[in-house]
């Protein structure tokens, strides 16, 4: 490759030519980062034209292929009674109307005193980096007992507990399964606890003053510094007696109650004794989850039954074991098992990023936007892929049009990936398709996509391969110098059809649409279609 400066890819004296194979090195400066010619050279792959060819494309990588664990039956976010069925349900609505018109004033009147206290209780209050002060928490009794009122208002006429709230001393976190909103306004009435919550509460309107009142701590789920910034602070609080308990979810997110999905840690780090709590809504005819089911759908059902069955049952305090070290993902363990068993439902590894795959496949439309789901927590914790990453390949997936089932066929992932039949883009949906039906599903995708970023040398492949592709060394690949590094990939093509092929692929590497291709645009299009790095394993591997 012609360049005018030096980098750790050029050869800085040329060979004369051999018939010998070629034996190239590729030197980088990162402990235990092994080199493409050193991975051929172990495995015993080296260019050598009379060795039968792998079905796997991605072999160069040191891929091995993948397996994609089974999907589970259940889904942790179905409300069972979307709709209203059967002809009681109906008649209880219609006499509950009237009651419900009341309900709703009494939920109204309640808010907003509880609102006008919480102002006042704020008024003046500028030193939020230390606990309230008393006199404050007093008048925050008014917009407590305003909470138990609106409970009452949604049909909770009484509550059955069991157990007692351990002493703050004795255990200074509280958690508890998160089945509805309702759960907050019972603890805020209980506990009066600092709870964590999304920024995103801050803003609600009502909601977002009295939860600052709780002096919360506020969190982005998808920011690596909000997180840390969130532990940091629940330390802290847990760490002084002056101020209240701290309370969190550790799902996440809302679910049915009927399973419990994969904890968040940031209870679990800072290692202090934990008491986790139960909640129950027993029903036969109107499911009170907030699972899949809009919220004002949600509050009318509330409002239109005769009484709403809410138990809370408060169980032993878990410490941390003295014994040893013991890491926060198996106190979580411990803490979630215990939840699962006072529950008598199993755990699984769903997460709030499997919430946002079913949102957006409900969204497109999808006859079973359940089958999208494919626990998350599993998934970031084997192949270390973020939520939104694994939304970008859903988006991706979705543009396959996949049919009622969810499965996506050979022409339509040719389609979106920009390939034409070939013998290597044959491998590539093989290598996804590894049931060998004829058709993927999105859990396949996703698997098989994380699974070849996660190889050692991806990272290294995609710079390589910029650079093979860059023959000027202007730190741009043109459409010309493109089409010239894949041609040997995607042959028979006659003039029309490859001048098609490489304007599409083309298009699809220049993000930024000014008619060039930059390194930042090549990496970003192969972190979104990480299957397009077998396009350039002719040249990565230096066949001779």
């Amino acid at each position: 490759m012609a360049g005018t400066g030096a980098d750790l890819i050029t050869p800085l004296i040329s060979s004369p030519p051999s018939d010998q194979p070629e034996l190239i090195l590729t030197v980088d400066d990162r402990p235990g980062f092994e080199s493409f010619s050193d991975h051929c050279s172990s495995n015993g792959t080296k260019a050598d034209h009379t060795q039968p060819e792998s079905d796997n494309p991605f072999e160069f990588l040191g891929s091995g292929g993948f397996s994609v664990p089974g999907t589970p039956t259940v889904d942790p976010f179905r409300n069972n009674t979307p709709k209203i069925d059967g002809v009681y349900e109906w008649f209880k609505i219609l006499v509950c109307v009237p009651i419900a018109a009341i309900r709703l004033v009494l939920f109204g009147l309640c808010l907003l005193v509880g609102y006008l206290a919480t102002k006042f209780a704020l008024h003046g209050w500028k030193d939020k980096q230390n606990p309230m002060p008393k006199w404050r928490c007093r008048v925050m009794w008014v917009t407590r007992i305003c909470s138990r009122c609106i409970l009452f208002s949604f049909g909770y006429h009484w509550i059955k507990r069991r157990g007692r709230p351990a002493s703050r001393e004795t255990a200074p976190i509280v958690v508890s399964n998160h089945v509805s909103y309702v759960e907050p306004i019972f603890f805020f009435y209980e506990l009066f606890p600092t709870i964590v919550a999304s920024e995103s509460h801050d803003s609600l309107p009502f909601v977002g003053t009295i939860i600052r009142a709780m002096q919360v701590i506020y969190v982005n789920r998808f920011s690596q510094s909000s997180r840390k910034q969130a532990v940091n602070e629940i330390k802290k609080k847990a760490s002084c007696e002056r101020y209240p308990r701290v309370l969190l979810f550790p799902e996440g997110t809302t679910t049915n109650g009927r399973v419990i999905i994969s904890f968040q840690l940031g209870a679990f780090i800072p290692g202090y004794p934990i008491q986790p709590v139960v909640v129950r809504y027993p029903h036969i005819h109107f499911d009170q989850s907030w699972g899949h089911i809009s919220l004002g759908r949600l509050m009318f059902r509330m409002f239109t039954q005769f009484h709403n069955f809410m138990e809370v049952e408060y169980l032993p305090v878990i410490s941390p074991l003295e014994n040893k070290k013991e890491n926060a993902v198996h106190f979580a363990k411990r803490t979630g098992h215990a939840i699962a068993t006072a529950l008598n439902v199993v755990q699984t590894s769903h997460s709030y990023g499997d919430l946002m795959l079913l949102t957006r496949a409900s969204q497109s439309k999808q006859e079973k936007p359940s089958s999208y789901m494919v626990e998350m927590a599993r998934v970031e914790s084997s192949f270390h892929l973020s939520t939104l990453e694994a939304v970008d390949f859903l988006d991706t997936f979705l543009s396959m049009n996949p049919d009622p089932s969810g499965c996506v066929k050979i022409h339509d992932f040719f389609r979106v990936l920009r390939l034409k039949p070939c013998y290597l883009s044959e491998k590539i949906f093989g290598f996804i398709d590894v049931d060998k039906s004829g058709r993927i599903t999105f859990k396949q995708f996703l698997f098989g996509s994380a699974h070849v970023m996660k190889q050692p040398l991806f990272r290294q492949a995609c710079e390589l391969a910029f650079a093979e592709c860059d023959s000027d060394g202007d730190l741009y690949i043109s459409e010309q110098e493109l089409g010239d590094s894949i041609r040997p990939v995607i042959p028979d093509l006659n003039e029309d059809e490859w001048q098609l092929q490489i304007q599409e692929t083309f298009n699809l590497f220049d993000t930024d649409k000014d008619g060039r291709v930059s390194k930042d645009d090549f990496s970003n299009c192969l972190r979104r279609h990480p299957l397009l790095i077998a396009l350039f394993s002719p040249s990565l591997l230096h066949k001779a």
